[in-house]
């Protein structure tokens, strides 16, 4: 599932291509009712966490939340056919947006949209993100910090990468009860969480590793992955850690894989 500096990268496209003009609006596929939204103008497009929102005034905000298999492509014009099962079209001045296959794709009003954004965390990639509230939380929880920082309820776009990697490079282990998260760890790992969403919303794929572990440096074999980007732990389950050479280690969490250094995250 795309994390959330994605959906921050798409917002910040669709704004700069779409904001402020008139954008035809259909469903190629028929799931999706668009007459609320097409020919009105965008007002503007944001992200909170996962989720996508173009703001197209308080009665139609059209909410999309790519799930697992949701996928945006962007094209310059001219218009071609649709190809395949597009849920949305968006077709602006100079290009145009197919969505295929996500989890969600409605119109909401502003009422709306506030309900589902009061149902989400802190998203480190907002100026409104309230990480106190977060850390208020996890500081009275049982649960794992593995656990935690992947609701979505507490911190808002985090996925299975950012968890792993940004537990790796604060050596915690991913078992710490968060009740044991300190105030000072708590605010490390935020900043931390802010600095390399920052960076995936730049660069367009997730990058952890510190430029003294990078294979430029070390001499190492780059990373081959469909994912793209460098990272310390994240599916790379036996494998040596860049740092100690301890084989990576991996287990199921809630469902989801777990990996960690059991050398540099005791």
């Amino acid at each position: 599932m795309p994390e959330g500096h994605t959906l921050h990268r798409l917002a910040k496209l669709h704004q700069r291509r779409y904001a402020g003009k008139e954008v035809s609006v259909s469903s190629p596929q028929g799931r999706f009712t668009p007459s609320l939204v097409d020919g009105r103008v965008l007002k503007r497009a944001e992200a909170h966490g996962k989720h996508l929102f173009h703001i197209y005034g308080p009665d139609a905000v059209v909410h999309v939340h790519l799930g697992l298999y949701g996928t945006f492509t962007e094209e310059k014009l001219p218009v071609l056919a649709p190809v395949g099962q597009v849920r949305m079209r968006m077709v602006g001045a100079t290009h145009w947006t197919d969505l295929r296959g996500p989890n969600t794709c409605e119109i909401l009003t502003l009422e709306e949209v506030s309900a589902v954004r009061a149902r989400l965390g802190a998203d480190p990639l907002r100026r409104d993100a309230d990480p106190d509230a977060a850390f208020a939380r996890i500081s009275r929880s049982r649960v794992s910090i593995a656990a935690l920082l992947m609701d979505q309820k507490l911190v808002a776009g985090v996925g299975n990468v950012y968890r792993a990697e940004v537990l790796f490079r604060h050596n915690v282990n991913p078992q710490l009860p968060g009740l044991r998260v300190s105030r000072s760890l708590w605010d490390a790992m935020w900043a931390d969480l802010v600095f390399l969403m920052k960076d995936g919303v730049r660069v367009g794929r997730i990058d952890t590793v510190r430029p003294e572990h990078l294979p430029e440096v070390t001499g190492r074999a780059p990373r081959q992955d469909r994912h793209g980007g460098e990272v310390y732990v994240y599916r790379r389950a036996g494998m040596p850690c860049l740092i100690c050479g301890t084989p990576v280690a991996q287990a199921t969490l809630a469902g989801r894989n777990l990996y960690w250094c059991p050398t540099c995250q005791p």
